[in-house]
């Protein structure tokens, strides 16, 4: 028996799995770009290469939300994976920020949204590498 096999009709939680796993995946997307779009204008855009690097972060986001919904099943486990990396880079850049400081910004763990990012970043990463797996 399978280990994703339940039940006595032998029925797969997979299919159920993967769609909540996309859906979620889909709402930290946005919500990485939402929290990006937001701390652009609340004052990020004014810091040099950061300020653009926020509202580019806020307009990649809001393409692979549109991708995550839009794609075929057979793009989807693409999909996923590159939403994974590229929020996995987003976080890895708030990582740096944090400790050795990212194009002359040394961000503070207790600046706007900084700990709810975090969470988000690695809640998105995980939701969408395994939706990537579960594509596959």
């Amino acid at each position: 028996m399978n280990v994703l096999t339940i039940g006595r009709r032998g029925r797969s939680p997979r299919p159920v799995l993967l769609a909540t796993a996309r859906w979620l995946g889909v709402v930290l997307t946005a919500a990485m770009g939402l929290i990006h779009v937001w701390l652009w204008f609340q004052g990020y855009r004014e810091i040099p290469v950061i300020g653009a690097l926020f509202m580019i972060n806020a307009v990649c986001s809001a393409a692979l939300v549109a991708a995550l919904l839009a794609a075929p099943a057979r793009l989807r486990r693409a999909t996923a994976a590159l939403a994974a990396f590229f929020t996995a880079g987003t976080l890895a850049g708030l990582i740096v920020s944090l400790t050795i400081g990212l194009f002359g910004v040394h961000e503070s763990f207790h600046a706007p949204l900084v700990p709810t990012t975090l969470i988000v970043e690695s809640a998105g990463a995980l939701v969408l590498g395994l939706t990537a797996l579960l594509a596959g």
